[in-house]
Protein backbone atom coordinates (compact mmCIF):
# COMPACT_ATOMS: atom_id res chain seq x y z
CA UNK A 1 0.00 0.00 0.00
CA UNK A 2 1.30 3.33 -0.86
CA UNK A 3 2.07 6.13 1.60
CA UNK A 4 -0.92 7.78 0.11
CA UNK A 5 -3.34 5.39 0.35
CA UNK A 6 -2.45 4.74 3.86
CA UNK A 7 -3.04 8.60 4.45
CA UNK A 8 -6.80 8.22 2.38
CA UNK A 9 -7.48 5.28 4.86
CA UNK A 10 -6.60 6.63 8.15
CA UNK A 11 -8.51 9.52 7.90
CA UNK A 12 -12.23 8.42 8.15
CA UNK A 13 -14.42 11.54 9.66
CA UNK A 14 -15.75 11.27 13.25
CA UNK A 15 -19.62 11.88 13.23
CA UNK A 16 -19.54 13.93 16.74
CA UNK A 17 -22.95 13.77 18.32
CA UNK A 18 -22.63 17.27 20.34
CA UNK A 19 -23.11 19.71 17.05
CA UNK A 20 -26.32 18.12 15.80
CA UNK A 21 -27.29 17.80 19.37
CA UNK A 22 -26.80 21.20 20.05
CA UNK A 23 -28.91 22.28 17.31
CA UNK A 24 -31.99 20.63 17.91
CA UNK A 25 -32.01 22.00 21.19
CA UNK A 26 -31.86 25.29 20.49
CA UNK A 27 -34.93 24.09 18.07
CA UNK A 28 -36.54 22.70 20.98
CA UNK A 29 -35.93 25.24 23.45
CA UNK A 30 -37.56 27.71 20.80
CA UNK A 31 -40.67 25.22 20.43
CA UNK A 32 -40.91 24.84 24.16
CA UNK A 33 -41.12 28.89 24.78
CA UNK A 34 -43.63 29.39 21.52
CA UNK A 35 -45.53 26.87 23.04
CA UNK A 36 -45.63 27.77 26.78
CA UNK A 37 -46.70 32.16 24.93
CA UNK A 38 -49.25 30.21 22.82
CA UNK A 39 -51.16 28.00 25.12
CA UNK A 40 -50.00 28.52 28.82
CA UNK A 41 -48.39 24.56 28.46
CA UNK A 42 -44.97 23.73 29.50
CA UNK A 43 -44.58 20.64 28.03
CA UNK A 44 -43.62 17.06 30.89
CA UNK A 45 -42.00 13.71 30.05
CA UNK A 46 -42.53 11.10 32.84
CA UNK A 47 -39.89 8.50 32.76
CA UNK A 48 -40.93 4.85 34.43
CA UNK A 49 -38.18 2.62 35.69
CA UNK A 50 -38.70 -0.41 36.96
CA UNK A 51 -35.59 -0.69 39.65
CA UNK A 52 -32.40 0.16 39.56
CA UNK A 53 -30.51 -1.54 36.36
CA UNK A 54 -27.40 0.66 35.67
CA UNK A 55 -27.68 1.35 32.47
CA UNK A 56 -31.27 2.40 32.90
CA UNK A 57 -30.36 4.66 35.52
CA UNK A 58 -27.68 6.31 33.45
CA UNK A 59 -29.52 6.96 30.67
CA UNK A 60 -32.39 8.48 32.95
CA UNK A 61 -30.14 10.66 34.36
CA UNK A 62 -28.80 11.97 30.88
CA UNK A 63 -32.91 12.24 30.12
CA UNK A 64 -33.26 14.77 33.28
CA UNK A 65 -30.09 16.64 32.37
CA UNK A 66 -31.58 17.26 28.62
CA UNK A 67 -34.98 18.33 29.29
CA UNK A 68 -33.83 20.95 31.94
CA UNK A 69 -31.27 22.06 29.50
CA UNK A 70 -34.46 22.47 26.88
CA UNK A 71 -37.16 23.90 29.86
CA UNK A 72 -38.83 20.54 29.93
CA UNK A 73 -40.69 19.14 33.25
CA UNK A 74 -38.99 15.46 33.89
CA UNK A 75 -41.30 13.44 36.37
CA UNK A 76 -39.22 10.82 37.55
CA UNK A 77 -41.14 7.71 38.05
CA UNK A 78 -39.54 4.67 40.01
CA UNK A 79 -40.97 1.49 40.84
CA UNK A 80 -39.16 -1.13 43.14
CA UNK A 81 -37.61 -4.59 41.38
CA UNK A 82 -40.59 -6.34 42.35
CA UNK A 83 -43.55 -4.27 41.52
CA UNK A 84 -46.11 -6.59 39.37
CA UNK A 85 -46.78 -5.90 35.72
CA UNK A 86 -50.35 -5.11 37.37
CA UNK A 87 -48.87 -2.02 39.09
CA UNK A 88 -46.53 -0.76 35.90
CA UNK A 89 -49.93 -1.23 33.85
CA UNK A 90 -51.66 0.92 36.35
CA UNK A 91 -48.72 3.33 36.77
CA UNK A 92 -49.05 4.06 33.17
CA UNK A 93 -52.82 4.70 32.73
CA UNK A 94 -52.36 7.48 35.45
CA UNK A 95 -49.68 8.84 33.66
CA UNK A 96 -51.93 8.85 30.42
CA UNK A 97 -55.02 10.62 32.03
CA UNK A 98 -52.45 13.71 33.71
CA UNK A 99 -52.77 16.59 31.78
CA UNK A 100 -49.47 18.17 32.72
CA UNK A 101 -47.70 14.85 31.01
CA UNK A 102 -47.31 15.13 27.38
CA UNK A 103 -44.88 11.93 27.02
CA UNK A 104 -44.65 9.10 28.77
CA UNK A 105 -41.00 6.87 28.30
CA UNK A 106 -40.89 3.10 30.08
CA UNK A 107 -37.02 2.35 30.53
CA UNK A 108 -36.35 -0.97 28.67
CA UNK A 109 -34.98 -3.61 29.58
CA UNK A 110 -37.94 -4.37 32.43
CA UNK A 111 -37.34 -7.08 34.93
CA UNK A 112 -37.69 -10.72 33.51
CA UNK A 113 -41.32 -11.41 35.40
CA UNK A 114 -42.57 -8.25 33.95
CA UNK A 115 -44.59 -8.47 30.78
CA UNK A 116 -42.90 -5.55 28.53
CA UNK A 117 -45.83 -6.21 25.77
CA UNK A 118 -48.02 -5.38 27.81
CA UNK A 119 -46.39 -2.27 29.68
CA UNK A 120 -45.44 -0.56 26.78
CA UNK A 121 -48.74 -1.66 25.18
CA UNK A 122 -50.74 0.67 27.56
CA UNK A 123 -48.84 3.66 26.93
CA UNK A 124 -51.32 6.29 24.91
CA UNK A 125 -50.03 6.36 21.47
CA UNK A 126 -50.20 10.51 21.51
CA UNK A 127 -47.70 10.31 24.57
CA UNK A 128 -45.78 7.79 23.07
CA UNK A 129 -42.47 9.73 22.61
CA UNK A 130 -40.36 6.69 22.05
CA UNK A 131 -42.28 4.93 19.13
CA UNK A 132 -42.64 1.79 21.07
CA UNK A 133 -46.31 1.03 21.12
CA UNK A 134 -48.05 -1.52 19.43
CA UNK A 135 -49.75 1.63 17.46
CA UNK A 136 -46.72 3.47 17.22
CA UNK A 137 -44.90 0.42 15.79
CA UNK A 138 -47.26 -0.25 13.18
CA UNK A 139 -48.35 3.12 11.93
CA UNK A 140 -43.88 3.99 11.52
CA UNK A 141 -43.82 0.27 9.52
CA UNK A 142 -47.10 1.61 7.32
CA UNK A 143 -45.44 5.01 6.73
CA UNK A 144 -48.21 6.81 8.74
CA UNK A 145 -47.68 9.81 10.88
CA UNK A 146 -46.30 8.86 14.36
CA UNK A 147 -43.65 9.84 16.34
CA UNK A 148 -40.33 7.96 15.64
CA UNK A 149 -38.29 6.04 18.11
CA UNK A 150 -35.49 8.26 19.34
CA UNK A 151 -32.33 6.02 19.39
CA UNK A 152 -33.00 5.30 15.50
CA UNK A 153 -33.98 8.87 14.56
CA UNK A 154 -30.54 10.32 16.00
CA UNK A 155 -29.31 7.95 13.34
CA UNK A 156 -30.73 9.66 10.88
CA UNK A 157 -30.15 12.89 12.12
CA UNK A 158 -26.60 12.48 12.46
CA UNK A 159 -26.65 11.39 8.79
CA UNK A 160 -28.62 14.64 7.51
CA UNK A 161 -26.40 16.65 10.04
CA UNK A 162 -23.60 15.85 8.35
CA UNK A 163 -25.09 15.82 4.62
CA UNK A 164 -24.42 11.79 4.01
CA UNK A 165 -27.15 10.54 1.35
CA UNK A 166 -29.53 7.69 2.30
CA UNK A 167 -31.44 7.30 -0.76
CA UNK A 168 -30.10 4.63 -3.20
CA UNK A 169 -27.54 3.22 -0.62
CA UNK A 170 -27.24 -0.32 0.82
CA UNK A 171 -27.66 -0.53 3.99
CA UNK A 172 -26.91 -3.11 6.79
CA UNK A 173 -28.54 -3.29 9.94
CA UNK A 174 -27.16 -5.64 12.86
CA UNK A 175 -29.36 -6.14 15.03
CA UNK A 176 -32.79 -7.15 14.77
CA UNK A 177 -34.35 -5.54 18.30
CA UNK A 178 -37.59 -3.50 18.76
CA UNK A 179 -35.92 -0.51 19.83
CA UNK A 180 -33.23 0.21 17.64
CA UNK A 181 -32.33 -2.14 14.39
CA UNK A 182 -36.31 -3.22 13.38
CA UNK A 183 -37.35 0.87 13.92
CA UNK A 184 -33.69 1.72 12.09
CA UNK A 185 -34.23 -0.82 9.14
CA UNK A 186 -38.05 0.89 8.52
CA UNK A 187 -36.39 4.58 8.84
CA UNK A 188 -33.83 3.58 6.35
CA UNK A 189 -36.35 1.99 4.11
CA UNK A 190 -38.94 4.94 3.90
CA UNK A 191 -35.55 7.26 2.67
CA UNK A 192 -35.00 4.90 -0.21
CA UNK A 193 -32.21 2.62 0.86
CA UNK A 194 -32.01 -1.08 0.45
CA UNK A 195 -31.82 -2.67 3.99
CA UNK A 196 -30.93 -5.91 4.55
CA UNK A 197 -30.77 -6.93 8.77
CA UNK A 198 -28.54 -9.08 10.26
CA UNK A 199 -28.28 -11.13 13.40
CA UNK A 200 -26.71 -13.63 15.93
CA UNK A 201 -28.12 -16.43 13.15
CA UNK A 202 -26.49 -14.79 9.94
CA UNK A 203 -24.24 -17.13 8.41
CA UNK A 204 -21.30 -14.93 7.10
CA UNK A 205 -21.66 -11.41 8.33
CA UNK A 206 -18.46 -10.12 6.43
CA UNK A 207 -20.23 -11.44 3.59
CA UNK A 208 -23.20 -8.76 3.65
CA UNK A 209 -21.32 -6.13 5.67
CA UNK A 210 -18.58 -6.12 2.52
CA UNK A 211 -21.37 -5.02 0.11
CA UNK A 212 -22.47 -2.05 2.30
CA UNK A 213 -22.55 1.91 1.82
CA UNK A 214 -23.80 1.67 5.22
CA UNK A 215 -23.78 0.14 8.38
CA UNK A 216 -25.59 0.63 11.14
CA UNK A 217 -24.54 -1.44 14.45
CA UNK A 218 -27.13 -2.23 17.17
CA UNK A 219 -26.18 -5.82 18.83
CA UNK A 220 -24.52 -4.90 22.08
CA UNK A 221 -21.67 -7.09 21.08
CA UNK A 222 -18.15 -4.92 21.58
CA UNK A 223 -16.22 -5.80 18.47
CA UNK A 224 -18.27 -7.41 16.17
CA UNK A 225 -17.80 -5.05 12.93
CA UNK A 226 -13.33 -5.07 12.29
CA UNK A 227 -12.48 -3.02 9.65
CA UNK A 228 -12.00 -5.80 7.38
CA UNK A 229 -15.24 -6.61 7.07
CA UNK A 230 -16.18 -3.26 5.17
CA UNK A 231 -15.52 -1.70 2.05
CA UNK A 232 -13.29 1.49 1.71
CA UNK A 233 -15.29 4.19 2.47
CA UNK A 234 -18.40 2.60 3.87
CA UNK A 235 -20.71 4.70 6.88
CA UNK A 236 -20.72 3.51 10.25
CA UNK A 237 -23.55 4.34 12.74
CA UNK A 238 -22.71 2.68 16.02
CA UNK A 239 -25.52 2.37 18.44
CA UNK A 240 -23.60 -0.06 20.58
CA UNK A 241 -22.50 0.74 24.27
CA UNK A 242 -20.87 -1.59 26.45
CA UNK A 243 -18.72 -1.78 28.85
CA UNK A 244 -15.23 -3.38 28.21
CA UNK A 245 -11.74 -3.12 30.24
CA UNK A 246 -13.45 -0.57 32.50
CA UNK A 247 -14.14 1.92 29.41
CA UNK A 248 -17.29 2.27 27.32
CA UNK A 249 -16.86 0.61 23.91
CA UNK A 250 -19.50 0.66 20.60
CA UNK A 251 -20.44 -2.32 18.48
CA UNK A 252 -17.66 -1.65 16.18
CA UNK A 253 -13.90 -2.12 16.83
CA UNK A 254 -13.17 1.38 16.19
CA UNK A 255 -9.66 1.69 15.73
CA UNK A 256 -9.73 -0.93 12.47
CA UNK A 257 -13.17 0.63 11.50
CA UNK A 258 -11.60 4.22 11.17
CA UNK A 259 -8.94 3.05 9.19
CA UNK A 260 -11.06 2.21 6.47
CA UNK A 261 -14.64 3.94 6.57
CA UNK A 262 -15.31 7.13 5.54
CA UNK A 263 -17.14 8.40 8.51
CA UNK A 264 -18.09 6.44 11.82
CA UNK A 265 -19.82 7.26 15.31
CA UNK A 266 -17.48 7.16 18.18
CA UNK A 267 -18.48 5.68 21.06
CA UNK A 268 -18.46 7.57 23.22
CA UNK A 269 -19.80 10.69 22.24
CA UNK A 270 -21.80 9.65 19.08
CA UNK A 271 -25.07 8.53 18.46
CA UNK A 272 -26.35 9.17 22.77
CA UNK A 273 -26.06 13.06 22.52
CA UNK A 274 -28.65 13.33 19.59
CA UNK A 275 -30.73 10.18 21.13
CA UNK A 276 -32.17 12.72 24.05
CA UNK A 277 -32.19 15.62 21.81
CA UNK A 278 -34.83 13.78 19.86
CA UNK A 279 -36.76 12.60 22.61
CA UNK A 280 -36.93 16.14 23.66
CA UNK A 281 -38.26 17.16 20.33
CA UNK A 282 -41.16 14.22 20.29
CA UNK A 283 -41.81 15.77 23.76
CA UNK A 284 -42.43 18.89 22.77
CA UNK A 285 -44.15 17.79 19.63
CA UNK A 286 -46.68 15.98 21.70
CA UNK A 287 -47.36 18.52 23.43
CA UNK A 288 -48.43 20.78 20.71
CA UNK A 289 -50.40 17.92 19.73
CA UNK A 290 -51.87 17.69 22.94
CA UNK A 291 -52.33 20.96 23.96
CA UNK A 292 -55.75 22.03 22.42
CA UNK A 293 -56.84 19.08 24.36
CA UNK A 294 -55.55 20.21 27.81
CA UNK A 295 -57.34 23.40 27.37
CA UNK A 296 -60.96 21.90 26.29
Amino acid sequence: MSGEQEKTLTTAKQLLGAPPARRIRNEVQNATRLLLEETGVAPGLATVLVGEAPPSVAYRTAIARAMAGCGIAHMDVLLPVASTTRRVVETIERLNHRPDVHGVLVLLPMPPHIQALDVISTIAPEKDVDGVSPTSVGRLHLGLPTLHPSTPLAGLELLDYYKIPVAGKRAVVIGRGNVVGKPMAALLMARDATVTICHTRTPSLADETQSADLVVLAAGHPGLLHGSMIEPGAIVIDFGVNVEGGRVVGDADADSVARVAAAFTPVPGGTTPVTTMALARNTVTAAFALGPVERA
